[in-house]
């Protein structure tokens, strides 16, 4: 009895750690009425590297990938963010300890890509901003305005972030479950300052 209590531990543990299938998440609708004024988020945004172990709420989870690129005039689809020609060529991927999701703006919910840890800085949410074209090199000033929302929100809510350009292609590639045309753009890890 105690040896298949034994195998039996040893195929949940192995199975929750490699085969573990991501579940949806469901996000709260944006809250438009918290948070500092613009000019208050402008004058304390910064650049932060350092970051507590603290979670985000699912408010600010949801908030902030709103804030990101999320439908704004849902009438038209508009975007927080504008894009060259209204192409909305950009996907947000949320990268946190559990796997990967990419933001799905529409239903304003995270889609479930793949599970395992592929964030690439040590902060609870890394944000990655992915181009969906061959045309990459347009699309930078789109990216730049996507990652000065999220860099934004986050001051405004008391969050810390960094927009980078640097990290392992190979590895969030694979992780993210990039096609050959779509191509990473910047990354933002996003947490509580320590």
């Amino acid at each position: 009895m105690k040896k298949l209590f034994f195998v039996s531990l040893i195929a949940i543990l192995a199975y929750g750690s490699y085969g573990q299938e991501l579940s949806a998440v469901k996000l709260n609708a944006p809250d438009l009425e918290t948070g500092a004024g613009i000019m208050q988020a402008l004058a304390k945004r910064e650049s932060i590297r350092q970051f507590s172990d603290k979670e985000l709420t699912l408010q600010n989870l949801s908030d902030l990938l709103w804030a990101a690129n999320g439908i704004n005039r849902p009438e038209s689809g508009k975007r927080t963010a504008p894009s060259a020609g209204n192409r909305q060529a950009l996907d947000i991927y949320l990268c946190n300890a559990d796997g990967v999701y990419r933001y799905d703006a529409v239903n304003h919910a995270p889609e479930p890509v793949n599970a395992g840890d592929y964030r690439q800085f040590d902060a609870p949410v890394y944000l990655v901003i992915v181009a969906n074209t061959d045309h990459k090199e347009s699309f930078w000033t789109d990216a730049g305005v996507i990652s000065q929302n999220i860099s934004l929100f986050c001051a405004g809510r008391g969050l810390g972030t960094v927009c980078r350009g640097g990290m392992d292609h190979d590895k969030l590639r694979e992780g993210l479950k990039l096609k050959e045309d779509q191509h990473l753009m910047l990354n933002h890890p996003v947490g509580y300052p320590k």
